[in-house]
């Protein structure tokens, strides 16, 4: 379960990187400008993160082997019509619609964790699935750099498409929501899995959302998230062409440099997971959430600071790697907060998280190119990033993981 979910985030990555990968082409072929560009970009978040709840409450009540058959097959099909838009309102609206399918990715894996892992074991679990999307995109860098220039930008849509699609099929046939309908798990490992979630269920009452939003708890979960997702999301779409640019970098090179924070973003997944669930083993609940969180914030803030001093891409790439692996540090324990106080509702709430996370990478999209238009340097997009970083350091301080978010109408 936990390797078909790796997979399926490098899929995520590859395919939501791919546009960034593409950006000169795709601007050339449609005669877009940078700020079209940033819409394109953006829009996808802001579709991924309108569809968030819906997506984790869908995965609560129908179960996860259906709706993440669905979702992928969604996306997938709409990456691969990518490849066929030929103006821009076209490549706008595809991109939503991405968004959207994609949208039902996370929350549906945190529902298969919350259902197939024990509580002591999650926060690693987290990093590995994590640390499989920043893999993905390190990977999908230079790998769609060379398939657009064998092929096209428009046939590189079409072939992430079908590898999407032929995840799906092969998930359906093998995963189940009760790890007890699984012919290949054993009762050893269900006794493991059910000592921790005896009561675990497919929720089936309405749930009130409006409790959700009552809770200080949630708000602070959600406003960390946004901004982690903030420096991240420039990673996936503006890094790449602002290599290219500020440093006069082939594709070839650029992809290279690109991928390096995403290897970076991979290892604090696994630092972050082994940590969280190293501080739950010594009956520290909160500090295992807490701590790597605060420490990756920490990160992140320093090492996105300290890359607008460097006058060369090696500095550069240092510290953004920094600010990455920092800023990725906050994913396990965000997702495993989320399984803390949502429990049989936590797809609901990693959705209603992840939400709030995509609005600030939509925001990244946007901010990036109409900043640098503004004031003419990339310097005030960087301060907001780190300012923001070091905002989420008092969130965590205040958030409670052992407070049950108790959602039941």
């Amino acid at each position: 379960m936990v390797f078909g979910t790796f997979i399926l985030s490098m899929i995520v990555l590859f395919d939501r990187i791919l546009i960034s990968v593409a950006k000169d082409p795709v601007a050339a072929d449609l005669a877009l400008s940078d700020k079209q560009m940033g819409w394109v970009l953006s829009i996808f978040a802001l579709g991924y993160a309108l569809f968030q709840t819906p997506s984790g409450y869908l995965a609560d009540k129908y179960g996860v082997r259906k709706v993440l058959t669905a979702v992928v097959t969604l996306w997938s099909i709409f990456t691969a019509l990518t490849g066929a838009v030929y103006n821009f309102f076209a490549l706008f609206i595809v991109r939503f619609i991405f968004g959207v399918g994609e949208a039902g990715a996370f929350p549906s894996m945190a529902r298969a964790i919350y259902s197939w892992v024990p509580v002591k074991e999650r926060g690693l679990v987290h990093g590995i699935n994590f640390s499989g999307g920043r893999i993905g995109a390190a990977m999908a860098l230079p790998i769609v750099a060379w398939l657009i220039e064998l092929t096209s930008w428009r046939m590189s849509f079409v072939i992430l498409g079908a590898v999407g699609v032929f995840w799906a099929l092969v998930w359906y046939w093998w995963f189940r929501d009760d790890p007890s309908n699984h012919d290949g798990v054993s009762q050893e490992e269900l006794d493991i899995i059910n000592a921790d979630i005896p009561n675990k269920k497919v929720v089936t009452e309405k749930i009130s959302l409006s409790k959700m939003f009552r809770s200080k708890n949630m708000w602070f979960v959600m406003g960390q998230y946004f901004c982690s997702n903030f420096t991240f999301f420039f990673c996936l779409t503006w890094l790449f062409p602002h290599l290219k640019a500020e440093y006069g970098l082939n594709t070839v090179e650029a992809g290279f440099y690109a991928s390096a924070p995403f290897l970076c973003g991979a290892l604090g997944n696994w630092v972050s997971g082994w940590l969280v669930d190293y501080l739950y083993k010594q009956d520290k609940l909160s500090l295992s959430r807490k701590l790597p969180a605060i420490i990756g914030f920490s990160l992140a803030a320093v090492g996105i600071l300290a890359s607008v001093y460097m006058n060369e891409v090696n500095g550069a790439i240092f510290f953004i790697s920094i600010a990455v692996f920092g800023a990725d540090m906050t994913l396990s324990p965000s997702w495993s907060t989320c399984l803390d106080i949502g429990k049989e509702h936590s797809g609901t709430v990693s959705g209603t998280m992840n939400m709030a996370g995509n609005l600030g990478s939509f925001f990244t999209a946007l901010a990036f190119p109409y900043l640098v238009a503004f004031s003419g340097s990339t310097t005030p997009f960087f301060f907001l990033a780190a300012g923001l970083s070091l905002l989420a350091i008092p969130m965590w301080i205040a958030i409670k993981p052992e407070e049950h978010l108790n959602l039941a109408a």
